[in-house]
């Protein structure tokens, strides 16, 4: 288990961000003013990152392997620290096929592929998923997100529509939470823990949700982390349902 990012693999970081084509980035996730959105985000974005990818090297084992859900240019310090520093497998998914396009441009010589398709297509188990900013997305989920975030207007809010979303969302729960070998850790928002914390209660999985939480550049929920499975902790949480 490594202690902390190496220096070489911090340089090869800023390497990547600095070759990212910010242009179509932009356009990938602004409707207008991509330009002034990475020039604010991109250096904090790679800050936070490799702050984040340094946590997460306490917790995983070398070796091991890692789905990331939705993965985008925010998690790219993560993947190359999982891949370069601790020699583990990383499987990004992303539909978006344009930020695809960009990643896989500057990770061509780096151990890690991008994939624009659904990660439930993945086989194989994994003892780590990363699903951060999927499960509440706005745009995908619009009428969703703002019920969760505590915004909904009770005027407009369209109960039928939720229901549809929220069986969607609970979908993709269904199809990537048995892909985690246990005991596994999940990295996810504060905002999506519900979604984990429910499917472990219908599973009778125990899970503890770590205090430590860890700032994000690109997504307004602070990042934490997930432990499912049985362990040595006391402090595990045992569901009760």
């Amino acid at each position: 288990m490594a202690s902390k990012v190496s220096r070489a693999t911090k340089a090869l970081i800023a390497k990547v961000f600095a070759q990212l084509d910010y242009k179509t980035l932009g356009r990938v996730y602004c409707w207008k003013g991509g330009d002034k959105f990475w020039h604010a985000r991109r250096k904090p974005c790679l800050r936070l990152g490799i702050r984040i990818a340094g946590a997460l090297l306490e917790k995983l084992p070398c070796g091991g392997r890692s789905l990331y859900i939705g993965a985008g240019v925010a998690e790219l310090p993560a993947l190359l620290v999982e891949a370069l520093d601790c020699q583990r497998q990383v499987e990004p998914y992303n539909l978006r096929r344009s930020e695809v396009a960009v990643l896989n441009r500057v990770c061509r010589p780096l151990p890690i592929t991008f994939r624009a398709r659904d990660a439930a297509s993945v086989r194989g188990r994994f003892d780590h998923l990363w699903i951060v900013s999927v499960l509440n997305d706005p745009e995908r989920f619009p009428h969703l997100a703002p019920l969760a975030y505590g915004e909904a207007n009770p005027v407009t809010f369209n109960p039928v529509r939720f229901q549809k979303e929220r069986r969607i969302v609970q979908g993709i729960v269904n199809r990537c939470m048995p892909k985690l070998s246990l005991p596994g850790l999940v990295t996810t928002s504060t905002e999506e823990v519900v979604w984990i914390a429910e499917w472990c209660h219908r599973h009778r999985i125990p899970y503890r949700v770590e205090r430590h939480q860890y700032p994000t550049a690109l997504v307004g929920d602070p990042i934490c982390f997930m432990r499912i499975g049985r362990s040595r902790f006391k402090s595990w949480k045992v569901p009760k349902v």
